[in-house]
């Protein structure tokens, strides 16, 4: 008779929900992606590993209100939640995109009440590269 294959999430080995309770993250980055569609808000520590994230449409928001200011707050308060609680208290915010959803975002995040230690930019903006499309006709 064949044996069991040994589980590898079971119980003896000792490490089932270990890393994420024990880890205590004093500083951290938030990185706000804002499009016309959705907003994604991720919060890592300082090395770029992500600790909590969130969005619109994981939020509940469905189609065209995923790109509503009110989305991206919502986002942005769930996904800051979680790292408050684990001792986060200073942040560096870096915002991508020209969505609706940047200054919601940022504004929940300062509502939050992690002091923000610099807010950086990083919107792609080409110099004069690709060919845009087409302009529509409605």
């Amino acid at each position: 008779m064949a044996k069991p294959a040994p589980r590898i999430g079971s119980r003896r080995n000792g490490r089932i929900g270990l890393r994420k309770s024990a880890r205590r993250i004093p500083k951290g980055v938030i990185h706000v992606q804002a499009s016309f569609n959705n907003t994604i808000v991720t919060v890592t520590d300082v090395r770029g590993r992500v600790i909590s994230w969130s969005s619109a449409g994981t939020c509940g928001f469905k189609g065209t209100r995923r790109g509503t200011p009110f989305a991206a707050q919502t986002a942005a308060g769930n996904a800051i939640r979680t790292v408050v609680d684990q001792g986060m208290q200073r942040a560096e915010v870096i915002i991508k995109g020209p969505g609706l959803g940047r200054d919601a975002a940022l504004r929940a995040i300062r509502r939050s009440g992690v002091i923000l230690s610099f807010i950086r930019d990083v919107t792609p903006m080409p110099h004069n590269g690709c060919r845009p499309p087409k302009k529509r006709r409605v």
